[in-house]
């Protein structure tokens, strides 16, 4: 990137959107001076400038929630970002996954599932790696990654059984139970098995595509 070419405004700023570069999620709006620009050039992670604090600050620094870029582009005006970023936690303050997330307008008949209704899957994935590690007594995930994976795969086995019994007796409320219950335990599996659920969803990415 040739730095020259970005046309910061009258304050010295320039906005940049970031972006998830696997999902393609738009992550949050934020502002770059020159010096953040460089700095994020220089680290790979992003930099940022704050308006209300009047100071430079780097996504991450407290929270751990650090923005690695892969790709950095401006726009034909050069005068706006586009920072595309692999990252290690949630975007927003609040611990969403993006910045927006409040809807303003939603169309009714042709409605789409964003990433911020799978979350719960994210945050999930976090717990059960947090028990992996630290093994909390009582904890029944603590006794599946005890028991080891034979377990894990027993208890795999049972739940889809019970997926299929609900699906087979048409019972749509005990199905939702069950599927939750398999789901987690795969989730359980993935982690067992040093897998994240990004990378299944990747694959299915890549499926869609062709």
């Amino acid at each position: 990137m040739n730095m020259e070419q970005i046309k910061f405004d009258g304050q010295g700023l320039v906005p940049a959107i970031v972006q998830d570069a696997e999902t393609r999620e738009v992550l949050t709006l934020a502002y770059m001076n020159q010096e953040s620009l460089e700095k994020s050039l220089e680290t790979k992670e992003t930099w940022f400038y704050s308006r209300s604090r009047q100071e430079l600050w780097h996504k991450g620094a407290t929270s751990g929630h650090t923005q690695k870029i892969t790709r950095m582009t401006y726009d034909c005006d050069q005068d706006a970002l586009l920072v595309e970023v692999v990252p290690l936690g949630p975007a927003c303050h609040t611990g969403a996954i993006s910045c927006f997330h409040e809807e303003l307008i939603v169309d009714q008949e042709n409605d789409r599932a964003s990433l911020s209704d799978y979350e719960i899957l994210m945050k999930l994935e976090k717990l059960i790696d947090s028990r992996e590690k630290e093994r909390p007594e009582g904890a029944y995930t603590t006794y599946l990654f005890e028991k080891g994976v034979d377990k894990i795969l027993k208890k795999i086995g049972e739940e889809a059984a019970e997926v299929i019994i609900a699906a087979k007796n048409r019972d749509s409320e005990e199905l939702k139970w069950e599927a939750a219950d398999l789901l987690y335990h795969l989730l359980v599996l993935l982690t067992e098995q040093k897998l994240s659920v990004k990378e299944v969803l990747t694959v299915l990415e890549k499926r869609h595509v062709k």
